[in-house]
């Protein structure tokens, strides 16, 4: 035996002897592999550890490993091993190669694609730039299948004359289909573990919802315009269209935007509410989009944004008039590509999501001031609705009062059985600024303060209040003042009189003929407003002024 050995060629012997070490090598990365599918499921490490096994494997300078955007056509540089690289080629950084570039053929064809840096030219112009000002002479490209599904890609580069042999493209072929389950398997696990965090945010979000639910939970009142409004609800719910709540403080605006989310396809999903004006300027942006761990000072953890939580829901932008200027873009962007990025990543994230947004501001005033988009505008006011203050709809005042009544008085357990006349006639005639939210918390503090059965309203507060003359008062000037007015003009309106008869009942002909074709419809696309081409709020004014009533014609 010893013979024989000393036979052998010394070199051929350190040869053959290489050759085992490097096939041994290569066996142990595959075993390695195999154990990292199950073992190890975290994404950055796993990418990172193969890269660098790779690399020591395969003598070469440079491993990198692309994960591939399908919605964009992008790759992104996920992991690399590149101890002696000079930064410009790194992690993050993504490239939207043409189709002919070999990153991208490699990608399309499933196959194996080696490039001298040299002789390429359909190199993606920024690669080969950064290829050529790192030194790179060749590469070798694998894609990254498994089970038909294309991950990504392995990139493996040389800046030496170094050749990829037979060999070497054999045995990456190999590894590739490993490295590809270990890939996917370390995706469904990144998946399952933020669907994971954000059901456990989505929980926790409910429940603060509920622990602030509303003192009531439906809308209360029969009056023509809020009747009005419903029909408005009705008709746009079923739709995913934007719809854009107007109103003063205290309307009602959520309850609305809960009425069009209940009355949706979206109805058995998360109802996400933000109030724009209270939450500061410089988290707003965090609350709405997320952000990464470390993505600014204090963000010591992952955070999902509203955004997020309402995909496949419905997100409901209160008094979002107060959004700032230099967040209303990257908020533009994201409701008209339901896409967008948390603070502090570079990952895309889709969502599918109804928005509802609410304000009580006036958003054309704000665009001349310069304080509101212009196009932001455009994208909110796709289906208005207005909802009137409680002054528009006095008839709804006593119900209201009573449901209120009758809700705190069970809520402290108190008898209260009546509400006096006099006090039902006293609040509906006051103005109510703070609409149903302050009629609410007078109605709450008028039963604490009730001691009987019969509801004891301090209604001496809305006197103190009142610091102009009182509504009736008001109203008895304004009258007297149109009479002088009327009697003063009388003469010289008195040869315009006919003519403005004539039209006006010829305006009026023409109202009654429409509601009736209408079947008393006033908004809508069906409606009569629609059909005359006017204004819904003109086309009310108009009727008021002509005496209609669309109740008679439905």
């Amino acid at each position: 035996m010893d013979s024989i050995d000393a036979g052998v060629d010394p070199q051929r012997r350190e040869t053959a002897h290489s050759e085992l070490q490097s096939e041994n090598a290569r066996l142990q990365l595959l075993l390695n592999l195999t154990n990292r599918i199950t073992s190890n499921l975290g994404l950055q490490d796993l990418l990172r550890a193969i890269s660098a096994n790779i690399r020591e494997v395969m003598h070469c300078e440079a491993v990198a490993i692309y994960l591939a955007d399908s919605a964009s056509g992008s790759f992104t540089v996920h992991a690399l091993d590149y101890p002696q690289g000079k930064g410009l080629f790194k992690e993050g950084l993504r490239l939207a190669p043409p189709m002919n570039d070999p990153l991208k053929r490699a990608f399309d064809t499933l196959k194996p694609v080696i490039v001298n840096t040299d002789d390429a030219v359909d190199i993606h112009p920024e690669g080969y730039k950064i290829a050529v000002a790192e030194g790179f002479r060749s590469h070798f490209f694998v894609p990254l299948a498994s089970h038909g599904r294309v991950l990504g890609v392995l990139a493996v580069g040389h800046t030496t004359e170094a050749r990829f042999s037979p060999e070497d493209v054999e045995f990456l072929s190999q590894a590739s289909g490993q490295i590809a389950i270990a890939l996917e398997n370390a995706l469904a696990y990144r998946e399952i573990s933020e669907l994971k965090d954000k059901l456990a945010q989505e929980k926790l979000y409910l429940e603060q919802e509920i622990r602030s639910e509303l003192k009531f939970d439906q809308i209360v009142g029969d009056s023509l315009a809020l009747r009005q409004v419903l029909e408005l609800v009705e008709t746009v719910a079923p739709n995913d269209s934007t719809v854009l709540l107007l109103g003063e403080t205290g309307t009602g605006k959520e309850l609305i935007a809960r009425a069009i989310h209940d009355h949706s396809r979206r109805k058995d999903r998360t109802f996400v509410k933000l109030n724009c004006a209270a939450i500061p300027t410089g988290l707003l942006e965090s609350e709405l989009f997320g952000h990464e761990k470390g993505a600014f000072t204090g963000a010591i953890s992952q955070k999902i944004g509203r955004l997020e939580l309402a995909d496949q829901g419905t997100l409901f932008l209160d008094e979002v008039g107060d959004v700032p200027l230099e967040i209303q873009p990257k908020l533009l962007r994201a409701l008209q590509e339901r896409e967008f990025e948390r603070l502090g990543s570079t990952r895309t994230k889709k969502v599918d999501l109804r928005l509802v947004a609410a304000t009580n501001r006036d958003l054309e005033k704000m665009i001349a001031d310069r304080e509101f988009r212009s196009d932001l505008y455009y994208r909110l006011n796709v289906f208005p609705i207005r909802i009137p203050p409680l002054r528009e709809r006095r008839e709804d005042i006593p119900v209201l009062a009573r449901y209120f009544t009758q809700t705190f008085a069970q809520q402290m357990q108190k008898p209260i059985e009546t509400i006096p006349a006099a006090t039902l006639k006293a609040l509906t005639e006051w103005d109510w600024p703070g609409n149903v939210r302050e009629l609410a918390n007078f109605i709450e503090r008028a039963v604490i303060l009730t001691r009987g059965k019969s509801l004891g309203a301090p209604l001496a507060e809305l006197r103190k209040v009142q610091t102009q003359p009182s509504t009736q008062q008001a109203r008895a000037q304004d009258r007297d003042e149109i009479a002088r007015i009327v009697k003063e003009t009388i003469n010289a309106l008195d040869d315009k009189k006919s003519t403005d008869d004539e039209q006006a009942l010829k305006q009026r002909e023409e109202i009654i003929r429409a509601l009736t074709e209408c079947k008393g419809r006033v908004g809508g696309e069906d409606g009569t407003a629609a059909r005359l081409g006017i204004n819904r709020t003109t086309l009310l004014s108009r009727m008021k002024k002509l005496g209609i009533n669309a109740r008679q014609f439905s």
